[in-house]
């Protein structure tokens, strides 16, 4: 079997003859020949099939933080891939020439499972990321390479929106130790017109990874100016993480840039990532971070209980670290939420491309 004409999981036959994928919420329905909206995956005669399995629009070993996972191995460095196409169909896509394109013949490396977790494990990485498009599409790729890569004792991340229909998802989170999920917004206005989606099955995934899974999990919210930045929405959203998902899940808040078919928007400026910091703060989140800006404050890890310095960080380096072996502050003994070693890990801000070659 060719590596891209993989069998791919979750669809079945429709009453019309039509083959319907049961991945995510899209219920893309399709004739012979034809793709669901994520544009790789297709029906083949009378199965369907995942074009992009063992193909990669690129290796990179990044920090931790650049995900971003602040709770989750600090200063550790990550294997990070992604393939083609997504199941969103954001204006505003940060990453759209991976995440739109659809020229498989710009997935030039190719690697199988296998070699990707030995790659990682040559490089000393602590994780491997399926990130820079949303891994939920090539969902059977990202759970083999996970299979391989905890033979090796490498973690692994999903970098994901998070809209899974729910078999998919137990499966995919089964074979994942952390996950940032974007929560795009907190209107399902904004996902419908902005994201072609909707918003009740990311919440059902955040509810799901806290209260059905060990899998340690950030989130991630993009502002943009005029559209998800409101006082209003910045609190109802804070007050429902809080409320639903506790106080001590991280929430990074980052800046938006001009792209794709958003190019007359304004770049976020700092002050609304510091403004959004404040206000989820003042509805009791613990750890709230600011993206894509510097700016110490918002990178720095805090005690919740006495307000002492934990992890103090300059973009994606860490420049001091108080935590005890067992996690814990070494001045009131509170136990941090997260995933630490004993010790931080010294990769920095480095970006490091890798080059597979086919196997």
């Amino acid at each position: 079997m060719e590596i891209d004409a993989y069998p791919a999981r979750y669809w079945h036959f429709a009453d019309d003859g039509r083959i319907q994928c049961d991945l995510c919420p899209r219920d893309c329905k399709l004739h012979d020949g034809q793709r669901g909206a994520c544009f790789v995956r297709m029906r083949e005669s009378d199965s369907m099939i995942l074009t992009t399995y063992g193909r990669s629009s690129g290796f990179c070993i990044d920090p931790i933080e650049k995900k971003p996972l602040n709770h989750f191995y600090p200063g550790s460095s990550v294997f990070s891939f992604g393939t083609a196409g997504c199941n969103l169909a954001c204006k505003f896509c940060q990453n759209w020439d991976i995440s739109k394109s659809k020229d498989m013949d710009s997935l030039m490396d190719q690697a199988s499972p296998d070699a990707i977790a030995n790659a990682a494990a040559e490089s000393g990485c602590k994780s491997v990321a399926f990130t820079y498009n949303d891994p939920v599409i090539f969902a059977e790729y990202a759970m083999d390479v996970a299979d391989a890569c905890h033979a090796r004792s490498i973690q692994t991340v999903a970098v994901t929106a998070g809209y899974m229909h729910d078999q998919a998802r137990r499966d995919f989170y089964a074979k994942m130790d952390a996950a940032n999920v974007d929560l795009k917004a907190f209107t399902d206005d904004f996902y419908f017109k902005l994201t072609g989606s909707h918003l009740q099955p990311v919440l059902d995934t955040l509810v799901y990874l806290k209260h059905e899974t060990r899998v340690w999990f950030e989130i991630t919210t993009l502002l943009i100016p005029g559209k998800n930045d409101s006082d209003e929405e910045i609190v109802a959203m804070s007050q429902w993480i809080r409320r639903e998902l506790g106080a001590d899940v991280p929430l990074h808040f980052s800046a938006f840039h001009p792209d794709y078919k958003m190019p007359d928007i304004p770049a976020t400026p700092p002050s609304t990532l510091i403004r959004a910091r404040k206000l989820a703060m003042k509805q009791g989140l613990q750890h709230v971070y600011t993206g894509n800006v510097r700016y110490q404050e918002g990178d720095t890890t805090l005690c919740p209980h006495c307000q002492a310095t934990l992890i103090e960080r300059d973009w994606y380096q860490i420049v001091r670290y108080r935590l005890t072996p067992q996690g814990h502050c070494p001045d009131c003994g509170h136990v941090l939420a997260g995933r630490f070693d004993k010790q931080a890990g010294r990769f920095g801000r480095q970006r490091i491309p890798i080059f597979l070659s086919a196997s």
